[in-house]
């Protein structure tokens, strides 16, 4: 290896990338997946959210099919929230609007914000949490207040990141005026939602000011441990048949979603793109195992006259095949372990990015090392075998 280092080195490299591509990818989804796991933690395995449910096919649109939802209603939503005796909780919220600006004197924030409708309950059930102000109470909700609560972006945006300046502060949002009474903490991007670019205002207003026959409204039910949110989840249907009026032969025209349950099928569906990490590793590791043979067969040419004197030594063939399989598994292993090094810091900047935890892949470095053994012993084993059959009177007289 010494005598061959740049070779060596150049092949390290290529392993190296292989492995790096391998684990920095599964590393990058794993982090991924924790960083959204994390955002639902104030949330774990304790809320549920009820949501209409697709029914058959009603018309086609452009060429595709669009299938028919029957809305949760404001009247409907709110029937549900009044009668719930459970354990639990009960928020209501509703989109009004995507891609809105907000205005304050001459500042004027990107079209990039969210106004959605909220009611008291919603810090409870979806995780939120207030950095300053507060957030809006029943009085609030019952005389329909002009009010709002906004996230960080538009504070730093409108009011140079200055919370107590924009507390109090009225700004106009959609063409209607909001008194600012709550700022939400930085929580960055989630789920592929920034949840500092909404403003909530009261979900009576919201009704007021947008309502309509196909507004939806998301109804969200929090309990206190995991441990009723069965039975709360049971009671929940009943009601929700009964402020639906379904009949008894009906199915239900509703689903339940639970928070924890959106966690497992993101890590379903990256199942296919964990595969696909793994075949871009081993695709780059079986280019870089032809290198390592090729290079391996030269050293046994170069060397052809030191096998010799080996073997005229006293070396068996056994002797021969470990040493040359040694000197490819440690340039595989050098390469694995600074692919494993270069696909952790890819995991770091991608925990960095989501400004979640960084989970360290032993999994994924346990199959990065197994590979590189993998190639080692695959790519030296045929050059290994080919030194070990020299005949050493031959390889003496090798020039």
């Amino acid at each position: 290896m010494r005598g061959n280092l740049l070779r060596a080195i150049i092949t390290m490299f290529v392993i190296a990338f292989g492995i790096a591509a391998l684990v920095g990818i599964l590393t990058a989804i794993d982090t991924a997946i924790f960083s959204m796991s994390s955002s639902f933690s104030s949330l774990g395995s304790r809320t549920f959210t009820i949501v209409p449910t697709e029914s058959e096919i009603d018309r086609i649109v452009r060429g595709e099919r669009v299938k028919r939802v029957t809305p949760i209603n404001f009247d409907q939503a709110m029937e549900f929230k009044e009668r719930f005796i459970g354990g639990g909780r009960v928020s209501i919220t509703t989109m009004i609007k995507g891609n809105t600006v907000a205005k304050y004197n001459d500042k004027e924030t990107n079209p990039v914000l969210r106004l959605l409708g909220a009611d008291e309950n919603e810090l409870f059930t979806r995780g939120n949490e207030i950095e300053h102000g507060r957030f809006f109470n029943q009085h609030d909700i019952e005389t329909t207040a002009k009010q709002a609560v906004i996230g960080d972006f538009i504070v730093k945006s409108l009011f140079d990141d200055k919370p107590q300046k924009a507390l109090g502060k009225s700004i106009l949002v959609d063409g209607n005026k909001y008194k600012i009474i709550g700022i939400l903490a930085s929580q960055g991007s989630s789920m592929n939602e920034d949840v500092d670019k909404k403003v909530f205002i009261p979900v009576t207003l919201a009704q007021q000011r947008y309502g309509s026959s196909r507004k939806n409204y998301a109804i969200d039910v929090g309990v206190t441990t995991s441990d009723e949110l069965d039975d709360v989840i049971s009671e929940a249907l009943g009601l929700m048949r009964k402020v639906r009026r379904l009949k008894a032969k009906e199915e239900n025209d509703f689903d339940v979603q639970k928070a924890d349950g959106i966690i497992n099928i993101i890590k379903e569906n990256t199942t296919k793109l964990r595969w696909s990490a793994v075949g871009i590793g081993i695709i780059t590791l079986l280019g870089a195992a032809i290198g390592l043979m090729n290079i391996m067969l030269v050293s046994v040419t170069e060397r052809t006259k030191e096998i010799g004197i080996i073997k005229a030594l006293g070396a068996t063939r056994t002797v021969i095949v470990k040493q040359f399989l040694t000197e490819a598994v440690l340039i595989c292993q050098f390469g694995g372990l600074l692919g494993i090094l270069l696909g952790i810091l890819a995991g770091v900047l991608v925990s960095h990015f989501l400004k979640g935890s960084f989970v360290m892949p032993w999994l994924w470095i346990g199959l990065g090392i197994t590979l590189c053994m993998i190639v080692g012993l695959a790519s030296g084993l045929y050059p290994a075998l080919k030194a070990a059959r020299l005949d050493p009177i031959e390889s003496l007289r090798y020039e």
